[in-house]
């Protein structure tokens, strides 16, 4: 193998390197994208169910649930 292919070779192999961290970067900001989206679809929910048990106990209050 003469010194050019070496550089090839070598040019190659950082190349591969450098897109595998780029794959793994985009995995974590996918997995922690997916995390957040998760996290405010539960808050959301938890929100709904602490309006929803405020407004009954409005109409609990005033006699609506009756």
């Amino acid at each position: 193998m003469n010194s050019s292919q070496k550089a090839s070779y070598h040019a190659g192999e950082a190349r591969g390197q450098t897109q595998e961290k780029a794959n793994q970067m985009m995995d974590k900001a996918r997995d922690t994208v997916q995390s957040a989206q998760q996290s405010v679809q539960e808050t959301g929910q938890q929100m709904k169910a602490k309006a929803q048990g405020a407004a009954d106990a409005v109409k609990d209050t005033f006699g609506a649930n009756s």
